[in-house]
């Protein structure tokens, strides 16, 4: 791997860096600026992304004809990083979860009528969109193959029944990506659609509480009672739902994990600010050994999961899956995020437990780390087949074994 950072790269995240200190972060301060999820409020928001677009930030993981900056993995690990040590960064660039998973499969396998239709509108920040996949018990969650929600062939169109819940953003969204099960086989059974808000035939039953905050949309449980989805909107060929879901999932889990060392960069940074200047017994905390210690673990943890993360992401920009070395940082970057959030509000005392700081704000937000996209011991089984199939060569240095 090569870590040298281009020119235009290096200015990029400059930009961000000085966007995030100047406008985002002094934003967090003010209790007006969330709304009542916790999220940054709309109308701030919007104002917000006319000012990142002027700066021609918006949307950068996308094609440049398509008006991003084309950045790559590396590229997009190297900014969004630096995005996320706002709790608000994500969004104003239009780099978080879900749109981002989805613009970037959308951009990848849809057609270019449908690029038009259901990618662009996205990339410019006109609507929300949201993966419809996970569904409650006996139906599929880590596991798409136990998916039941079942679409019908009727001539021209599909008719779709079923239930999905935990529905990231489904409350804000125009635009969705539907997982569905069209046929009984294990890897060809499932086939991807997409739909819009207006269309009848389904309906949010409820937005599921959660320990919060939440993004914008929550986490929604959507039934479909004759949903009618025309084949046009078929997206890949019937039976590739499964694949689909491999291309999304696979960089969307990454960009979690570069997303959320920023968060734990931001525990640092906080914890860090404080102990260097609050004494207790005659004695600053930063000059405390038990103090150091702990600062130490945290960025030790921290660099490691840019480490893996950085070798995942070159590692598909070689061409491969990097689906071991995704799964490595997905579990060491989320518990970094814990240990960062936990390790900074134990330091910074009552202050650190209050909402004087974000701490505690993160802290919540880390503990679903563990769980989206795949729980910690879903990828220990990922990173223990793959071992499995290569013996030593899964240490191989290069662009690896997927």
């Amino acid at each position: 791997m090569d870590f040298s950072i281009s020119t235009g790269l290096a200015a990029d995240m400059a930009r961000v860096d000085s966007f995030v200190n100047d406008r985002l972060i002094p934003l967090e301060q003010d209790p007006a600026s969330f709304d009542a999820h916790e999220n940054i409020r709309e109308e701030l928001l919007q104002t917000l992304r006319q000012e990142v677009k002027a700066m021609g930030l918006f949307s950068p993981q996308m094609p440049r004809d398509r008006g991003g900056l084309g950045l790559t993995p590396v590229g997009q690990a190297l900014l969004y990083e630096r995005m996320n040590r706002s709790l608000f960064g994500p969004v104003c660039f239009n780099c978080a979860a879900p749109d981002d998973g989805n613009m970037t499969v959308l951009s990848k396998v849809a057609t270019e009528a449908q690029k038009q239709r259901w990618l662009d509108p996205i990339i410019r920040g006109d609507v929300r969109s949201s993966f419809v996949m996970t569904e409650p018990h006996p139906g599929g969650g880590s596991d798409p193959g136990m998916i039941q929600t079942w679409a019908e062939r009727k001539s021209d169109r599909w008719v779709v029944h079923g239930r999905k819940w935990f529905i990231t953003g489904a409350e804000a969204a125009s635009h969705y990506i539907l997982i569905a099960k069209t046929g009984e086989g294990m890897r060809d059974g499932l086939t991807a659609f997409a739909f819009h808000r207006s269309d009848p035939g389904w309906q949010i039953v409820r937005r599921i509480p959660i320990m919060g905050p939440e993004e914008h949309g929550g986490h929604c449980e959507l039934v479909f009672n004759g949903l009618e989805i025309p084949d046009e909107n078929r997206l890949m060929a019937v039976g590739q739902g499964l694949k689909l879901t491999q291309i999304r999932l696979g960089l969307a889990r990454l960009t979690h994990c570069m997303r959320w060392l920023g968060l734990a960069q931001r525990c640092m940074e906080i914890a860090s600010q404080y102990v260097a200047t609050r004494e207790g017994f005659g004695i600053k905390l930063i000059d405390r050994e038990s103090v150091q210690i702990q600062l130490g673990r945290v960025a030790m943890a921290i660099d490691t999961g840019r480490l893996l993360t950085m070798r995942a992401a070159w590692r598909l920009e070689q061409g491969g899956k990097a689906r071991p070395d995704i799964s490595m940082a997905k579990i060491a970057v989320a518990d970094t995020l814990h240990l960062a959030a936990d390790t900074a509000i134990q330091l910074c005392g009552a202050r650190g437990y209050s909402t004087d700081t974000p701490l505690e704000w993160i802290y919540r937000y880390a503990r679903q780390a563990r769980l989206v996209d795949g729980a910690t011991e879903v990828h220990q089984m990922v990173i223990s087949q793959a071992y499995r199939r290569h013996g030593q060569a899964f240490f191989v240095w290069g662009p690896g074994n997927d």
